[in-house]
């Protein structure tokens, strides 16, 4: 199931080595694979809920997997730890991205995407570019561009602004030209 993924992220530009840099993955279409692992290695299933990565029914009481279908990027802070993930859907289902909800550990606000790996570039250079998404950074990875680091869409958090001051003197903001890059 996963050769779909590939070839839709080959299709996108992104190299087999961006994938193992960036620690992309896919999920699959089956609806509590990833409970039942968790679950299966002693987690509760509150916990798991509460984590994000999954979802209890209304209706029935049931659990899913939140992300389905997707391509996965691990989101991590400056410090490289994985505080939460975002999935591309591949098929036309919406959403087209889905990040983790808001946690204890993840909050979209607070976090860049790429940070634990441009900080160093940043900081030599004493300028960030700020992209609108997990492609976009790799993308410029992929040109020989770290410095670069995105938010989760367009909006950009009075957190994320601090802690851009902490390595650059300059900030870049290179949106794409569509109306929510605009906006």
């Amino acid at each position: 199931e996963g050769q779909e993924f590939l070839i839709y992220l080959r299709g996108r530009g992104i190299t087999a080595e961006s994938v193992e840099r960036f620690e992309l993955g896919c999920t699959p279409r089956s609806g509590t694979g990833l409970f039942e692992h968790l679950v299966g290695r002693g987690a509760k299933a509150e916990t798991v809920v509460r984590s994000g990565l999954c979802l209890r029914s209304e209706v029935d009481g049931g659990f899913s997997d939140r992300f389905r279908g997707r391509v996965i990027f691990p989101i991590r802070d400056g410090r490289g730890r994985l505080v939460g993930f975002g999935g591309r859907g591949i098929d036309g289902r919406e959403p087209k991205y889905l990040n983790s909800p808001e946690t204890l550990v993840f909050s979209k606000g607070s976090v860049l995407y790429g940070l634990h790996l441009a900080k160093g570039a940043i900081s030599k250079s004493g300028k960030a570019i700020l992209v609108e998404g997990y492609t976009d950074v790799i993308a410029c990875f992929q040109a020989g561009v770290e410095n670069v680091v995105a938010t989760f869409g367009t909006a950009l958090g009075e957190k994320q602004v601090h802690t851009l001051k902490r390595y650059a003197s300059t900030v870049v903001a290179a949106y794409d030209s569509d109306s929510s890059g605009f906006q």
